[in-house]
């Protein structure tokens, strides 16, 4: 394996009043400011500057007095994440996130981090997640009759749609299990549906999401007082302890849940998303999907033991992550000085790294562009740097929930490919969405077919 997709050539254009304690150099970049978010017009503006400076360089953001760095290459990215990931702190940006989630663990930082950590990592384990198989299977079933219904009356599917609703209720099932139920009879609906409806993820809606604790916090007091056990996640995180024995306090078991509703439902309901989409553009890809899936599916069913089978699934599957990562964009902060791939990072540097433009580089990736999941054929041995595929991140803060996605998929995938076929209805134009998770900008229109037996 190369030691970087692409050689760099240090070549600073950009003036900086700040002087370097070493004798590296500091990355090229524009002497004009600029302002950069999660949102189109930035990542139009990253692309420009990738393809003029390579794939480390700095720009200005106004009223912030350092520069800040976009790094994509891979040895760099390594470096962040894995080899000297503790000079690297939650960077800029994570302010929204935690508004919405709480200090949960995919904002929280440090010793606090760890512990929580620690305490979450059993409710993710190989085998708690083969267990909640059956009901991954249940829930991915309850569409077959509505999907069965529109293509005998021929009607346009919503595919975003039902990939959102999907997601959550399978990521709420996974939580707290028959207790939605009860939560719906009590709401008179499901009273995180809100979050399908309304894709914006601004005050209005981190208020409301936050409004709901008190009905998850009902379940765990119900669930203390009875001292009853469930098989769900709710029910490890209500008992983990870290190394003195100590439990969550209530306040950070909250964060907690709240982290997982969002984040389980929006990775999953976006990659599907997307996943159908390119099934509809490939039939040969889609065919090849299908055919491995009847193999394995049986009176509509699947072992687990089947579901960690289907290879050629998890290749359509990380293709789909490669070009669509859910999250396109995040950041971490230099906590000291360092040197990234011949380059002087100051200490206070904000960092931000893109999966979405490290799965492109054409440097790393031939026919960047092209929807191909050969590239991953035997578990992506062949890839040219491991760390320039990141969809889940990496190192110490890679996603905890990484195995229960890719299961969730693989087994949502396999029961419907066998039974259904999609097709795009024409005239749209799909477009992609940049916001802190990188959407659709519209839902996409599908027609469903049966398939014949």
């Amino acid at each position: 394996m190369p030691k970087a997709c692409r050689t760099l050539t240090a070549n600073p254009i950009m003036p900086d009043t700040l002087e370097s304690t070493t004798a590296l150099p500091l990355p090229p970049g524009p002497e004009q400011p600029m302002a950069l978010d999660i949102d189109l017009p930035s990542q139009q503006a990253i692309s420009r500057l990738l393809t003029q400076y390579g794939d480390i360089f700095r720009v200005r953001i106004p009223k912030r007095k350092q520069a800040t760095y976009i790094v994509t290459n891979p040895d760099a990215v390594k470096q962040i994440l894995v080899s000297n990931h503790s000079n690297y702190i939650k960077g800029r940006g994570f302010e929204r996130v935690k508004m919405l989630l709480g200090n949960g663990i995919i904002v929280s930082d440090g010793d606090f981090w760890r512990r929580q950590r620690t305490m979450i990592q059993p409710a993710f384990s190989r085998k708690h997640i083969h267990r909640m198989n059956a009901m991954m299977q249940q829930v991915t079933q309850q569409l077959i009759p509505r999907w069965q219904h529109k293509a005998d009356r021929h009607e346009a599917l919503d595919i975003s749609t039902e990939m959102s609703e999907f997601a959550l209720e399978l990521i709420l099932r996974a939580l707290i299990a028959d207790d939605l139920d009860t939560l719906k009879q009590t709401c008179g609906e499901n009273p995180f549906a809100f979050l399908t409806a309304n894709p914006a993820r601004n005050l209005a809606v981190a208020m409301k999401f936050r409004q709901l604790a008190p009905l998850i916090q009902s379940v765990i007091d119900r669930r203390r007082k009875h001292h009853e056990h469930h098989t769900d996640l709710l029910d490890a995180l209500m008992y983990a302890t870290d190394k003195q024995g100590k439990r969550m306090t209530d306040k950070e078991l909250m964060d907690e849940v709240m982290t997982m509703i969002i984040a389980g439902h929006e990775t999953s309901a976006g990659t599907l998303n997307w996943v159908w989409y390119e099934l509809a553009r490939h039939p040969q890809i889609e065919a090849r999907l299908s055919s491995e899936a009847s193999s394995m599916v049986h009176d509509g069913g699947i072992k687990i033991d089947d579901v960690t089978k289907l290879a050629y699934t998890k290749q359509v599957i990380n293709e789909t992550l490669r070009l669509y990562p859910p999250v396109w964009l995040f950041t971490r902060k230099a906590v000291a000085d360092d040197s990234l791939a011949g380059f002087h990072i100051p200490a206070g540097t904000d960092i931000f790294l893109s999966p979405f433009f490290s799965h492109r580089d054409p440097a790393c990736w031939d026919d960047a562009e092209t929807f191909n999941p050969e590239r991953f054929a035997n578990d992506g041995k062949h890839l040219k740097h491991k760390y320039a595929f990141i969809p889940f991140s990496a190192g110490s803060r890679r996603c905890i929930g990484e195995y229960f996605s890719y299961i969730e998929m693989q087994t949502h995938l396999a029961i419907l490919s066998t039974q259904f076929s999609l097709s795009l209805l024409p005239g749209q134009h799909i477009k992609i969405d940049p916001g802190i998770n990188l959407r659709t900008k519209n839902r996409i229109m599908m027609t469903v077919h049966r398939r014949q037996d």
